[in-house]
């Protein structure tokens, strides 16, 4: 028998044809598009969230520090013994037993209303070994006070949008400090009694140009308006400018009664 020795046919190479590659490549491409679509997304909701945070911080931060020493504005010790008059000379813009004064500006950062309370931090005579002795009140730039001194803390905004604060201490300015940032205006309203029957009541909240020399004493409570930039507006480059939904500014109202004015008189 004769065998025949032809060689046989070769197989075709197994793999992938160009078309199949560029299917897959082509998902891919849509699959990692999604992927960076959510990363992106998850990046500016954290952003959104994390600047909201501050600013609420900021405002609390504020409200907080503003209300506690607008309410201290003048406080001294023992008032049996002294008088408004003793404690608080008159120095700079304050007249004798001036506790409070203001200043009205324009509006805008560098030029916004101002203004200077003061108060003399209480000596405390305890004998009781677990109270602490150093307490006493906390001025503007968040440090307590020494007893028998006079402090003048001075809130206004600086060109740059910060909230700062002048600590004045028995009359010797000390340095700025800046207490919290993004600031657009700070507006002041004091509030006062024009009418004798009002008693402490306040009838009417005037501003600081609208004030006189009369009022000045007679302030029972302040009303402060601070406005802030908002981050979630679409000018900021956290969110996107086809967001128009949010107001380009918010601002925080607060009105302190002044803790030597309110109550009931006798």
């Amino acid at each position: 028998m004769h065998l025949s020795c032809a060689p046989s046919r070769p197989r075709p190479a197994a793999g992938y044809t160009l078309v199949e590659l560029l299917i897959a490549l082509l998902i891919a491409l849509f699959l990692l598009a999604g992927l960076l679509t959510i990363v992106q997304s998850t990046r500016q909701t954290y952003n959104q969230q994390s600047s909201l945070a501050q600013l609420q911080d900021s405002e609390r931060l504020a409200s907080i520090l503003m209300g506690d020493i607008i309410q201290a504005a003048g406080y001294f010790p023992s008032p049996t013994t002294n008088t408004s008059n003793s404690e608080f000379p008159a120095v700079g813009t304050f007249t004798g037993g001036q506790v409070i004064v203001g200043t009205q500006g324009a509006g805008t950062p560098g030029n916004t209303d101002t203004i200077s309370v003061r108060f003399t931090p209480p000596t405390i005579i305890t004998s009781d070994a677990n109270v602490n002795t150093n307490l006493t009140v906390i001025n503007c730039t968040g440090t307590a006070d020494a007893v028998g001194t006079v402090y003048t803390n001075t809130f206004y905004v600086d060109g740059s949008g910060n909230l700062d604060c002048t600590l004045s201490i028995n009359g010797v300015a000390q340095t700025p400090v800046q207490l919290i940032g993004g600031v657009q205006n700070l507006q002041i309203w004091y509030g006062v009694a024009t009418q004798p029957a009002s008693g402490n009541n306040v009838d009417t909240y005037l501003t600081a140009a609208e004030m006189t020399a009369a009022n000045w004493g007679n302030v029972t409570a302040v009303k402060v308006r601070l406005t802030f930039a908002n981050p979630l507006a679409c000018q900021t480059a956290v969110v996107a400018c086809s967001v128009t939904s949010e107001p380009a500014l918010n601002y925080i109202e607060r009105v302190v009664g002044v803790m030597a004015k309110t109550g009931v008189t006798t």
